[in-house]
């Protein structure tokens, strides 16, 4: 009996030991949003050059639509588009700098899945639907992913590609023989140097590397690989449900003014509305920006730096972007594609 109570006792305390260690472990998680303060700037993930994404322009600045989506950011938490900086990551080292602290946030083209959303990460809302395809050039006369049998296929490792090569090879019987990369830019060097017959990716990337990366693009065709869409998320640690929120309702800021017709241009103008729902997404009406602890004028200053969720797809992806993509199912769901506005109450 005695060594009964003993076991008893050890266990209650190791489970209290186990509670405490959680709780500090979570109010130390707590803290990122005091920390960034502290700091003086969000630390976002980047690619390593993904033009319409993530990349920087010719005089050194980052530009894209994982930019913007960061950038929503530091608008919420202090204000200002600039108070973003940004680090260059590839496949393989994008989760484990989350993980470690080295970055706040991860806006840069990672598909939601199951294992990495159990592995310590919260993805936000998806800030692009995509496919993963294949890039190859057009005198091979290869239309569909079944014609593709023993070719050798240039990919990133770290990525969702390396099992989308393996579930193809499998089910179509291709013999598929990847060739591993750690980074975009040597991926894409080894393909259009000739060392594989095709390169894998996202459909859009494919289209900005054949749009900025080609002398004559019509050389280049983009084949689906399976046909299957995948949400590319910005995700955040574990642990901080505040600072997870605002970067959820950052981004759905640029969806909601798009579908209330809020732009950068108009914002002002749209601060004298009648709409009550107008009135609330903007801080007219206080209570969203107490919500989350921030200024009431927070979704009011991304629409006044950054536009709308159109706005900056057009701008970095879309028709008046040289890779003049489609907006398909990155479409607001009442002109028929997947980005669904919530509400702001």
């Amino acid at each position: 009996m005695k060594f009964l109570n003993s076991a008893r006792n050890w266990a209650a305390c190791a489970a209290a030991v186990g509670s405490l260690t959680a709780m500090a472990t979570a109010a130390h998680a707590q803290q990122t949003v005091e920390q960034i303060k502290q700091r003086g700037y969000v630390i976002c993930g980047a690619s390593q050059g993904n033009v319409g994404f993530s990349a920087p322009d010719e005089s050194g600045a980052w530009k894209g639509l994982d930019v913007d989506t960061c950038r929503a950011i530091a608008v919420a938490i202090f204000g200002d588009k600039e108070k973003a900086r940004f680090v260059p990551l590839s496949g393989s080292q994008r989760l484990t700098a989350l993980q470690t602290g080295e970055i706040d946030v991860l806006p840069r083209t990672t598909t939601w899945t199951l294992r990495r959303d159990a592995n310590g990460l919260n993805f936000s809302f998806p800030n692009y639907y995509e496919y993963d395809a294949f890039l190859l050039p057009k005198k091979l006369g290869v239309t569909e992913t079944k014609q593709m049998k023993g070719a050798s296929v240039c990919l990133q490792t770290g990525s969702t590609t390396e099992v989308t090569i393996a579930d193809l090879s499998r089910e179509f019987k291709l013999d598929l023989k990847p060739i591993l990369f750690d980074n975009v830019p040597a991926t894409r060097q080894a393909f259009f140097g000739g060392r594989c017959d095709a390169l894998i990716s996202d459909a859009s990337a494919l289209a900005t590397a054949r749009a900025t990366q080609t002398k004559n693009p019509d050389d280049y065709v983009i084949v689906p690989a399976s046909g299957h869409y995948e949400a590319l998320a910005p995700s955040v640690r574990h642990g901080d449900d505040r600072f997870y929120d605002i970067v959820k309702w950052s981004f759905q800021v640029l969806i909601a003014a798009e579908d209330l017709g809020v732009t950068q241009a108009n914002v002002d103008e749209q601060l004298k509305s009648n709409d009550p729902r107008v009135q609330r997404f903007l801080g007219v009406e206080p209570g969203n920006g107490q919500a989350l602890g921030l200024d009431e004028k927070w979704a009011y200053n991304i629409v006044k730096q950054l536009g709308n969720y159109g706005e900056i797809f057009d701008k970095h992806i879309g028709q008046k972007s040289p890779i003049k993509l489609d907006r398909g199912p990155n479409k607001l769901h009442k002109d028929g594609g997947l980005m669904f506005p919530l509400v702001f109450n």
